[in-house]
């Protein structure tokens, strides 16, 4: 593995995305991920407070288990952080195993965030030396300077002479767990392999323009039932055009990506933002996640300003087919305005991403169908149009901390069997698409999970014709 910054070591933290899988063991699929911008913020943050920091992100390097925890030994840093998510935990787990033990671990995440006191006994983990829950950038630098500090910040926990400590902190401070966005630096695109990236000879960024959700997608992670304590802010356009200037100015880059969800979920937030890239004249074209009961009802001066601010893809949450079934996951719209939104972007001449998810719980074997023949049905609407329409599909997971979680446990779901990811089989799924084959192999509504799987290929093979 060659580093973008040979002189960076990470002496006092070496922060890793974990692999999707152990690449010691299987051939790695995927060609691309989106870059770690949780933790990119974090080193650049740590970085910025005068402590030697490195990011590895092993999935987009493909770095098995072996080889990452020789470059992590190697190195002997104070600290290693890791961010745990549910479908790469195991591989978390097998990493700190084979770490110096005089390391100190450092760990976050959803995960972390969703379950803290399963993880503070998890035994299989060797030392949890602080579990920071939240918004990590201004707390991990006062980590870094000493372990004590962890005792006065709030939502650090860690485990004592196999103890767990889960101290109540309270702070005054807001900065600890919901920091300014504006006044946190600029990513260092150093730390992310992936970022900038190619895109069909479009040199693209990702970029973050807003914190929090205040919607509640019983499957999402950023449910704001499930998150609670976290204040939901947006970055100024000001803020916005100088990162964007920085990217192009400093690295070639003609387009960026706003992965949050919250960048078209407002519309006077929209034309602040969207009038302000017009304004500016920003030849930065851009790409977003949008909600579709805005767009549905948004009116065409609008969509004209997306058009004229340089807005080239949306990405929107389309989920099912079924209105029932939208209802059921909250999701705040119906198959109506999913049409319309669609109908209004392609029209204007702006690409559409729909995603779905296949296997719901609850879902029926019609509704099942009613999601497949949406996608062909929205296939169709856009052939015409000026805009193109794709979908990407996925097998539907559980996730700790989601509403979801809460009425599976209930309904009788082994959280245990949920947390099991198991390979799909890989002989029907594209060959470059490494995230379909994360599966608990539960089924959750009257479609066989196999099935599911065909109809999922089939979806994606669609796209490739």
């Amino acid at each position: 593995m060659a580093d973008r910054n040979p002189e960076r070591l990470g002496r006092d933290l070496i922060l890793v995305n974990s692999p999707l899988k152990n690449y010691d063991l299987m051939p790695r699929l995927n060609n691309f991920t989106l870059p770690t911008l949780g933790l990119g913020y974090i080193a650049t943050c740590a970085e910025a407070a005068g402590f030697d920091v490195d990011l590895i992100d092993a999935e987009s390097l493909g770095l098995g288990l072996v080889r990452l925890a020789e470059l992590i030994n190697e190195r002997r840093p104070r600290w290693v952080g890791l961010n745990l998510l549910a479908p790469t935990y195991p591989q978390s787990v097998a990493l700190l195993q084979r770490l110096d033990p005089s390391i100190q671990v450092m760990l976050g995440g959803h995960q972390a965030k969703a379950m803290p006191a399963a993880i503070l006994a998890d035994p299989r983990l060797p030392r949890v030396d602080a579990l920071v829950l939240g918004e990590a950038e201004t707390r991990v630098p006062r980590l870094l300077q000493h372990v004590s500090q962890r005792a006065s910040l709030p939502k650090i926990y860690w485990r004592e002479d196999g103890r767990a400590m889960m101290p109540v902190v309270s702070s005054s401070n807001p900065e600890w767990l919901a920091p300014d966005l504006d006044q946190l630096p600029f990513i260092d695109r150093s730390f992310l392999p992936q970022d900038p990236y190619s895109d069909a000879g479009v040199l693209e960024s990702a970029m973050v323009a807003a914190r929090g959700c205040p919607f509640d997608c019983s499957f999402c992670g950023a449910a704001v039932s499930a998150n609670p304590d976290v204040t939901i802010r947006m970055r100024t356009p000001a803020n916005l055009l100088a990162e964007m200037d920085q990217l192009r100015d400093r690295l070639g880059v003609q387009r960026v990506r706003f992965v949050d969800d919250l960048f078209l979920a407002n519309r006077k937030s929209m034309r602040a933002t969207l009038g302000a890239f017009v304004a500016a004249a920003s030849p930065i074209a851009w790409d977003a996640t949008g909600r579709i009961n805005i767009l549905a009802s948004a009116p065409s001066d609008l969509i004209d300003l997306m058009v004229s601010s340089g807005c080239r893809e949306v990405a929107l949450g389309i989920e099912s087919g079924s209105d029932r079934l939208l209802s059921y996951i909250d999701k705040k719209i119906s198959v109506a305005q999913t049409l319309s939104a669609v109908e209004k972007l392609c029209r204007a001449g702006i690409n559409v991403k729909g995603y779905f998810i296949l296997g719901l719980p609850t879902e029926s074997r019609a509704e099942h169908q009613e999601t497949l023949d949406l996608v062909q049905r929205l296939r169709c609407l856009a052939e015409p149009l000026a805009g193109n329409f794709r979908c990407s599909a996925f097998e539907y997971r559980p996730y700790p901390g989601t509403p979801d979680w809460v009425r599976l446990i209930h309904a009788g779901y082994s959280a245990r069997e949920m947390l099991e990811y198991d390979a799909s089989d890989s002989a029907q799924i594209p060959a470059d698409r490494d995230e379909f084959n994360f599966s608990t192999g539960i089924q959750f509504g009257e479609v066989p999970v196999l099935e599911i799987r065909r109809n999922l290929a089939e979806l994606m093979r669609g796209e490739r014709r």
